[in-house]
Protein backbone atom coordinates (compact mmCIF):
# COMPACT_ATOMS: atom_id res chain seq x y z
CA UNK A 1 0.00 0.00 0.00
CA UNK A 2 1.37 3.74 -0.80
CA UNK A 3 1.61 6.18 1.45
CA UNK A 4 -0.59 9.44 0.61
CA UNK A 5 0.34 13.06 1.34
CA UNK A 6 -2.73 15.19 2.05
CA UNK A 7 -5.45 15.57 -0.82
CA UNK A 8 -5.00 12.05 -1.71
CA UNK A 9 -2.02 12.80 -3.57
CA UNK A 10 0.87 9.65 -3.86
CA UNK A 11 3.71 10.78 -1.54
CA UNK A 12 6.58 11.66 -3.39
CA UNK A 13 10.21 9.90 -2.56
CA UNK A 14 12.01 13.37 -1.94
CA UNK A 15 8.66 14.50 0.44
CA UNK A 16 9.56 10.77 2.49
CA UNK A 17 13.00 11.69 2.36
CA UNK A 18 13.20 15.90 3.29
CA UNK A 19 10.51 14.92 6.33
CA UNK A 20 12.87 12.23 7.31
CA UNK A 21 15.47 14.72 7.82
CA UNK A 22 14.03 17.79 8.86
CA UNK A 23 13.10 15.15 11.96
CA UNK A 24 16.87 13.82 11.96
CA UNK A 25 17.55 17.43 12.42
CA UNK A 26 15.55 17.90 14.91
CA UNK A 27 13.05 21.03 13.16
CA UNK A 28 9.54 21.47 14.22
CA UNK A 29 7.21 21.47 11.17
CA UNK A 30 3.92 21.27 9.57
CA UNK A 31 3.03 19.08 6.61
CA UNK A 32 0.82 20.53 3.72
CA UNK A 33 0.46 23.71 5.38
CA UNK A 34 -2.63 25.88 4.11
CA UNK A 35 -1.25 29.46 4.52
CA UNK A 36 -3.81 31.25 2.14
CA UNK A 37 -7.19 32.28 3.75
CA UNK A 38 -9.29 31.76 0.36
CA UNK A 39 -7.10 29.64 -2.29
CA UNK A 40 -6.16 26.26 -1.95
CA UNK A 41 -2.50 26.85 -1.89
CA UNK A 42 -0.16 24.89 0.45
CA UNK A 43 3.52 24.86 1.27
CA UNK A 44 5.19 21.14 1.51
CA UNK A 45 6.26 22.51 4.70
CA UNK A 46 5.70 24.96 7.23
CA UNK A 47 9.21 25.31 9.52
CA UNK A 48 9.10 28.24 11.33
CA UNK A 49 6.18 30.69 11.97
CA UNK A 50 7.46 32.29 8.55
CA UNK A 51 9.72 30.01 6.70
CA UNK A 52 8.18 27.54 4.18
CA UNK A 53 9.79 24.40 2.22
CA UNK A 54 9.10 23.73 -1.28
CA UNK A 55 10.53 21.03 -3.36
CA UNK A 56 9.90 21.67 -7.30
CA UNK A 57 9.94 17.84 -8.58
CA UNK A 58 10.03 17.50 -12.73
CA UNK A 59 12.25 20.43 -13.35
CA UNK A 60 14.41 18.49 -15.50
CA UNK A 61 11.69 16.30 -17.32
CA UNK A 62 9.13 18.95 -18.52
CA UNK A 63 7.30 18.48 -15.48
CA UNK A 64 5.03 20.97 -14.01
CA UNK A 65 6.97 23.44 -12.44
CA UNK A 66 9.20 23.78 -15.83
CA UNK A 67 5.91 24.31 -18.09
CA UNK A 68 4.53 27.75 -19.13
CA UNK A 69 1.50 27.33 -17.04
CA UNK A 70 2.70 25.96 -14.37
CA UNK A 71 5.38 28.20 -13.41
CA UNK A 72 2.97 30.92 -13.64
CA UNK A 73 0.77 29.37 -10.91
CA UNK A 74 3.64 28.99 -9.20
CA UNK A 75 4.71 32.48 -9.35
CA UNK A 76 1.34 33.56 -8.18
CA UNK A 77 1.32 31.67 -5.40
CA UNK A 78 5.13 32.59 -4.23
CA UNK A 79 4.11 36.12 -4.78
CA UNK A 80 1.74 36.14 -2.32
CA UNK A 81 3.03 33.75 0.10
CA UNK A 82 6.00 36.81 -0.14
CA UNK A 83 3.54 39.25 0.22
CA UNK A 84 2.01 37.75 3.21
CA UNK A 85 5.16 38.06 5.04
CA UNK A 86 6.76 34.00 4.27
CA UNK A 87 10.17 32.89 2.96
CA UNK A 88 9.93 30.27 0.88
CA UNK A 89 13.23 28.16 0.49
CA UNK A 90 12.62 26.66 -3.03
CA UNK A 91 14.46 22.62 -3.05
CA UNK A 92 14.71 20.29 -6.12
CA UNK A 93 14.00 16.80 -5.45
CA UNK A 94 18.15 16.17 -6.50
CA UNK A 95 18.48 18.67 -3.85
CA UNK A 96 16.56 16.22 -1.53
CA UNK A 97 17.82 13.46 -2.70
CA UNK A 98 21.72 14.12 -2.48
CA UNK A 99 21.69 15.63 0.78
CA UNK A 100 21.43 19.21 -0.20
CA UNK A 101 18.35 20.35 1.02
CA UNK A 102 19.10 18.94 4.51
CA UNK A 103 22.63 20.94 4.61
CA UNK A 104 21.21 24.01 4.15
CA UNK A 105 18.51 23.48 6.69
CA UNK A 106 21.44 22.01 8.95
CA UNK A 107 23.41 25.01 8.08
CA UNK A 108 20.81 27.62 9.10
CA UNK A 109 18.90 25.79 11.86
CA UNK A 110 20.39 28.78 14.04
CA UNK A 111 19.11 31.50 11.86
CA UNK A 112 16.47 33.64 13.59
CA UNK A 113 15.45 31.30 16.75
Amino acid sequence: MSKRAAGGRKANPAHILLEKHMRELGLDFVKEYRFHPTRKWRFDFLWKPDVAIEIEGGIFTQGRHSRGAGMQKDMDKYNQATMMMYKVLRFSTTDVLRGRAKAFLAAHMGDGQ
